[in-house]
């Protein structure tokens, strides 16, 4: 049987796209998009946060929540609804995502920061 759990560690495969950018690699549960999971009668519904008003991924979040929560035992219909992408904050991600995220922007940091005094 799909449970709210069940569902949340199936969203978990998704990657955000704009950390995979930067290497973070920082799963959309872990980010603080998935803002609440419904399971009711093999219906499943994704309050899905964006992280900017811009954002030009939603028919891939749309998608991948779709492919991973579709055939999970007794869904019959899966919804994802999405923000505007005005309430997400860093404050949302586990504090597990903000030191990875912190360690990737570190390294970058030190990388690029090395070079610009090189020269």
């Amino acid at each position: 049987m799909t449970t709210e759990a069940r569902v949340r560690e199936a969203l978990r495969e998704i990657v955000d796209p704009c950390t995979a950018a930067t290497g973070s690699n920082l799963d959309v549960v872990e980010m603080g998009l998935v803002e609440a999971v419904e399971v009711a009668d093999g219906e499943v519904l994704v309050a899905f946060r964006l992280t900017t008003p811009a954002c030009h991924m939603v028919p891939y979040f749309i998608e991948e929540i779709e492919s991973r929560v579709e055939p999970m035992a007794g869904v019959e219909s899966v919804t994802v609804d999405t923000d505007d992408g005005m309430q997400w904050t860093p404050d949302m991600m586990t504090e597990a995502a903000r030191e990875q995220r912190r360690s990737t922007l570190d390294r970058y940091d030190a990388h690029y920061g090395e070079e610009a005094s090189a020269e």
